[in-house]
């Protein structure tokens, strides 16, 4: 009995042992093992390379764990059998109670099995993976040497089956910026990352899918100096329109010639000297960029031409607007770094928002948290949604109906929508795209 009671637990540990070195290969993080090989332990190294080929590795458990459940069903039933069948004897029959006694003895060892053997170890090897595959590491390695023949046989039929079927054999470890944003997001909740930090991760990322034109200051926003406008119209432009930097153009908005920095103009009045723009010393080369540009590509140009200002146009080589490296600087930094203007985005109360209509789509998203809303290849503003919905220009009064909120024009200037109320609606109302005319 002492003999059998010894072997079932040592078939338990072996158990364990292959369950604890399965579950803790197959969760290792590769950055955290990189890290560990990095600074020098060489066990990282081995497991990184037996994740990036874990078939011999995985041949070895499978074999471990199946011969170890056979081995221990054989031995607990002869072990524990005629024990149980002598103790149900005493109020059973012979058959009975061996029947009893058989039914017992498997019940008891699957028990021990599952919860010291799997659901223990597996569990546990959840929890710090990376630890408990570098403590495998090595005696894994001698049980694949060991076994050699066996492994070598089924890893080669187990590959065949693979190509047989054209699946991929090797694990595909390359890191997606999704993967970063569920780290990122995952972080925040564990509280390790602040979340404003992850919102500024979030946004970075945005830079390759968000558009120049929800970041630029809009034509009609746009202060600029005509060539040929005389000292005094400057001076007064600068007092009325205080900014950095200025398009210059000759005859209209849409014949850009080059911009004039803020801080050469206030040195020439703070020198008494006269200012002309005529003069090609003050007026520098403008980068012209077209309005289809991403964030990321804006940022791209600014560094290879090494300046921070642009002009953008459409394909009609119209203006549509003027962008700043602080205007993309602020669209990555969110709420921690911005403009000192009005926000675009305010929150009345809990269910209403006022939004301004040159809003860019993916911030209105985040503020109502949504998903998506329709037709989005076709606009970038909270103004070009309502227009797409409503099919025309909107009017005062207009609404659309969509996701669980109202979204209401309450004032347009010449065509322009100025302000948006958005409201959410209660439990259960009308959530599909209902536009309402005034």
């Amino acid at each position: 009995m002492l003999e059998n009671t010894f072997t079932i637990v040592a078939l338990i540990a072996a158990s364990a042992f292959f369950s604890i070195a399965e579950i803790s290969l197959a969760a290792s993080r590769r950055l955290r093992l990189r890290q560990l090989a990095d600074e020098g332990d060489a066990r990282a190294d081995r497991v990184l390379r037996v994740q990036e080929q874990p078939g011999d590795y995985f041949t070895v458990v499978q074999v471990g764990l199946n011969a170890v459940a056979i081995l221990g069903g054989i031995i607990g039933e002869s072990a524990l059998s005629p024990h149980f069948a002598a103790l149900f004897g005493l109020w059973m029959s012979a058959e009975q109670a061996q029947t009893a006694g058989f039914v017992a003895s498997f019940f008891v060892i699957t028990s021990l099995f599952i919860l010291f053997a799997d659901l223990f170890p597996k569990r546990l090897a959840m929890t710090d993976p990376e630890r408990l595959a570098l403590r495998v590491a090595t005696p894994m390695g001698w049980c694949i040497t060991a076994l050699q023949p066996l492994v070598w046989l089924y890893s080669r039929t187990a590959d065949a089956l693979f190509h047989l079927l054209g699946l991929p054999t090797r694990r595909d470890d390359r890191v997606t910026s999704d993967d970063v944003l569920a780290m990122m997001e995952a972080g925040a909740r564990a509280g390790v990352l602040p979340e404003r930090e992850q919102q500024v991760i979030t946004n970075v990322f945005e830079l390759d899918t968000r558009m120049v034109g929800s970041a630029m200051s809009q034509r009609e926003r746009i202060a600029f100096f005509l060539r040929d406008d005389p000292d005094d119209v400057i001076r007064v432009r600068i007092a009325a329109e205080p900014f950095s930097t200025y398009p210059v153009c000759e005859g209209d908005i849409d014949h850009v010639v080059g911009y004039v920095d803020a801080k050469d103009l206030f040195q020439r009045i703070l020198n008494n000297q006269p200012i002309s723009l005529q003069d090609d010393s003050l007026v520098r080369k403008v980068l012209i960029a077209p309005d289809r540009l991403t964030l990321s590509e804006v940022l791209e140009q600014f560094r290879q031409v090494h300046e921070d200002f642009a002009v953008i146009v459409n394909e009609y080589s119209r203006v549509v607007g003027v962008v700043t490296l602080n205007d993309v600087m602020s669209t990555v930094m969110g709420d921690l770094v911005g403009p000192d203007d009005e926000e675009q985005i305010v929150r009345r109360d809990e269910n209403s928002w006022l939004i301004d209509g040159m809003t860019p789509i993916s911030d209105v998203l985040h503020a109502l948290a949504l998903d998506a809303l329709p037709h989005e290849a076709e606009y970038e503003t909270l103004a070009g949604f309502l227009m797409v919905m409503l099919r025309r220009v909107p009017r005062r009064t207009d609404s659309v109906v969509w996701g669980g909120y109202k979204f209401e024009v309450l004032d347009v200037d010449r065509y322009r929508i100025d302000q948006v109320m958005v409201s959410r609606l209660p439990q259960g109302a009308d959530t599909g795209a209902v536009p309402t005319a005034a």
